[in-house]
């Protein structure tokens, strides 16, 4: 059955070879903000009523909301849980889903250092680095190149979010590939440069480039976990089996312990049958890893890109914001329930 949607709801492969109803409403840019210690949610889909068991209210996703209340403090940080955010389809909403992941819980009280590893800089310039700016500079690539004489420590940056740190890059990663595929063991050079940053977050959070090169597999065989943004169009689910498929060869031959944390729906226009039919398809495919919250579209995200902020700096109120403190409080309510990361 259909489920009605109100109006308003808003690698080449180189391993070949080798709601729920919130607590408060959300506020709009003319009302204060709202503390994230309330519960929040995905605006839900459909009313108590129109559902056949009296008090279930299902998501965009056609399944009964839980609901998720802003992560409790830390006593302590680290080590940290490493995620790649991966798709090797450009264009889904990746690098805006890792800058404002990372701010939302680097908001909820989370230490979060973010990877840049991608040649064109995008993470850097949505954080307010100009990759031209870096000459001079040591960047991903120094890492990358010798770990042991430039340590990620060496190279972190701060930015305007208190609690999240930046390793920036600029084209000069584009040659990494080249120098490191002559090189024993290479799928693990951002694993061993990880080692010094490690004990320090919470979370560590990688951009990768849109392709599935040597640099995606080394960010897959440093990462404890994976999330998939993928926009909500039916050409996207096919590249989205073939990352699949690379993330099990990466498991079976260089990282046992990779997992899939969840797919994310991005750019979801609610209105149409067609995101409807997308998502259910991406439902059928990987079942409960995809996530309950989904990322709308709108107007807020190229501005703060331009910006070079999060949403959760330049519109706080916003719907856009709020997706994302949804999908942080989600992820660590699912690795918290796994046992993945502390309490």
């Amino acid at each position: 059955m259909t489920v009605p949607i109100p109006q308003d709801q808003s690698l080449s492969d180189p391993l070949a070879a080798t709601a729920m109803p919130v607590s408060a409403p959300i506020a709009t840019e003319s009302t204060p903000v709202l503390p994230i210690d309330h519960e929040a949610s995905v605006t839900p889909i459909v009313t108590t009523e129109e559902t056949k068991s009296p008090g279930v209210i299902l998501g965009l996703t056609g399944r009964p909301l839980p609901t998720f209340s802003a992560p409790k403090p830390l006593s302590s940080h680290g080590p940290a849980y490493i995620i790649a955010m991966t798709n090797q389809k450009g264009g889904v909403g990746k690098t805006t889903t890792t800058i404002n992941l990372g701010a939302a819980l680097a908001e909820a009280g989370r230490k979060v250092l973010m990877v840049d590893m991608d040649p064109q800089g995008s993470l850097s310039i949505g954080l307010g680095v100009n990759p031209d700016d870096l000459g001079g500079k040591r960047t991903v690539y120094d890492m990358l190149m010798d770990s042991s004489s430039v340590p990620a420590s060496d190279v972190v940056m701060k930015t305007s979010v208190t609690g999240l740190d930046l390793l920036p890059a600029n084209i000069q990663l584009s040659a990494a590939e080249l120098r490191l595929a002559g090189e024993v063991a290479s799928e693990y050079a951002l694993d061993r440069a990880f080692e010094s940053v490690r004990p320090l977050y919470d979370y560590i959070l990688i951009d990768c480039q849109p392709s599935l090169g040597l640099l995606t597999v080394n960010a897959l065989t440093a990462a404890d976990g994976v999330v998939i943004p993928m926009e909500c169009e039916f050409f996207a689910l096919r590249g989205v089996e073939m990352l699949r498929e690379t993330i099990t060869k990466v498991q079976e031959r260089l990282n046992n312990r990779l997992t899939i944390d969840g797919v994310l729906p991005t750019m979801v226009d609610a209105r149409t049958l067609h995101t409807r039919e997308t998502i259910q398809a991406v439902l059928d495919a990987f079942g409960d890893s995809v996530f309950h919250t989904t990322i709308s579209r709108t107007v807020k995200f190229p501005e703060t890109t331009k910006a070079g902020v999060s949403i959760i700096e330049q519109a706080p109120n916003s719907s856009g914001a709020q997706n994302y403190r949804n999908l942080a409080w989600e992820l660590v309510s699912r690795l918290e329930a796994q046992g993945s990361v502390a309490k």
